[in-house]
Order: structure tokens, then sequence, then C-alpha cells
């Protein structure tokens, strides 16, 4: 049973990890402008959901087209395929069959995609940061009421609000060395991470900021960047909570593992 949960869950990742890049690409554009509804070729994109859902690859280009045709997101295909999966297979690792772990396999290629337009243009989405803090409060809400959850939503709640405000904070501070779009991310987080309670919240906080510190050290010391250098804080912050929900669903015993 365990390990069956495990292997749903890595195949999970790795099907939607192939439909993330195409969404990534449409949404790494600058503050200001409309969101990509072309390949690199000019193609229209089609299908699901206005065709946000579906390959990397438009039917037209195929996968014959010139890699120097195509955003370094959509040629990096099937290492997001297999970072998502592991994410969510080391979810599953940890959890167990607990009602929480379907919440965290939803918001999981979710993040990815955060992660990857944070990176390419430094930027958060509204159309994803927001929506993704109410869905994990309503869909945690939810996983409360099951039999063998090992959470409390109010905490979670609260947990959205407290680190949400701790980063508005900081941005009101310096403004130039953290984004409002890592406010709204912030509130998300807060609510997936104040799950599991203040100690993995505190923890998963603190890890995103080390993770942050570790690779901006990396980069001064390599002369790539200097000390007054920013980076995309969305995926630093985005691993420390993976780490804290992992840590915290691990404390908490996972379910099912027979």
């Amino acid at each position: 049973m365990y390990a069956t949960l495990i292997a749903v869950a890595v195949l999970w990742g790795a099907a939607t990890g192939l439909l993330v890049p195409r969404a990534a690409y449409r949404l790494s554009v600058a503050p200001g402008r409309p969101w990509r509804d072309a390949c690199p070729e000019g193609h229209p994109f089609t299908g699901p959901a206005g065709g946000w859902l579906g390959p990397a690859r438009c039917a037209p280009c195929g996968p014959g087209t010139s890699p120097a045709a195509a955003v370094p997101v959509v040629t990096a295909v099937p290492a997001v395929s297999v970072v998502t999966a592991l994410a969510c297979g080391a979810l599953a690792a940890a959890t167990g069959a607990r009602p929480e772990l379907a919440v965290w396999l939803l918001i999981a290629p979710v993040a990815v995609v955060l992660a990857l337009v944070d990176r390419a243009v430094r930027r958060l989405p509204d159309r994803l940061t927001l929506p993704l803090a109410a869905g994990a409060a309503a869909l945690l809400g939810g996983a409360a009421l099951l039999p063998g959850s090992a959470g409390a939503w109010p905490t979670a709640l609260l947990g959205g609000l407290a680190l949400g405000a701790g980063y508005l904070v900081l941005f009101l501070v310096n403004p130039s060395g953290m984004g409002f779009g890592d406010v709204k991310l912030a509130l998300a987080l807060g609510v997936v991470l104040g799950w599991y309670g203040w100690g993995v919240l505190f923890m998963g906080a603190f890890a995103g900021f080390l993770f942050g510190a570790v690779y901006g050290f990396g980069l001064v010391a390599q002369r790539r960047a200097s000390r007054k250098s920013t980076i995309p804080f969305g995926p630093f912050m985005i691993g420390g909570a993976l780490a804290g929900v992992l840590l915290g669903a691990l404390a908490a015993g996972p379910a099912g593992t027979q």
C-alpha cells in the first residue's frame, strides 16, 4: 500500500510536470505585458483551459523544431518533470495515506510553475499566488474534516496571515530587496506550513532564507554577483516550504504505511 502510494504520487508528478513548462513559458513575461498566447514560432496555443494545459511544444512545432526557437523552460521539460515527480514522491513518502497528501500533490505542480516563472523573469504572478493561497486554505479545510488528518486548519489559516504579515514588513522595510509577489506567495506557504504547527512554520520560513543566503553567498564567492545584487527569492521560499512540510509530515508519522 505504502509503496503503491509513492509510485502513484511519482507518476502524478511526472505527468503534471510535463504540463508545467507551457504554463511557465506563458507566464514568464515582464510586469504589464500580456501573457504569451503563442509559442516562440508564433503558433497560437490551443487545447484545454484556453491553451494553458498541454505539452511544452505546440502541435505545429513538433519535436523536430530547432531548440533555438524555444525558451529555456521549454527545452528543460525532462528536468522539470523529474523535479516535480521527486517532490511528489517525497511528499507521499513523508505524509503517507493522510487526507492532506491530496492537497500537497495538487499544490506541488503550481509551486513548480511559480518557481520557474520567478527564476525566469523575477515575477510571481497574481494569477497563481492568490488562487494558490485561497485554494490551499479551502482544500486543507476539507482535509481537516476527514479522518486521519494530522494537521490543524485554524493554525494553517493563522500561519498564512502570520507569514504574509512578516513578509509584508520586510517588503515595507526594504522594497528593493523583497518583491510584493513574495508577500502574496507567503500567504499560501504560511497556510501550508501552519497546517503542521508553528514550529514547522518557523522552520520552513527559516529554511527559505537559509537556502537563499547560501545561493547568494555562492554567487558572490564566484564573483557572479555583488552583495547588493538581488535574486529571485520565490524558488527558495518554495524549497524551504517543501522542507518544512516534509519534516512536519514525518514528525506527525505517515499513515497507511503497511
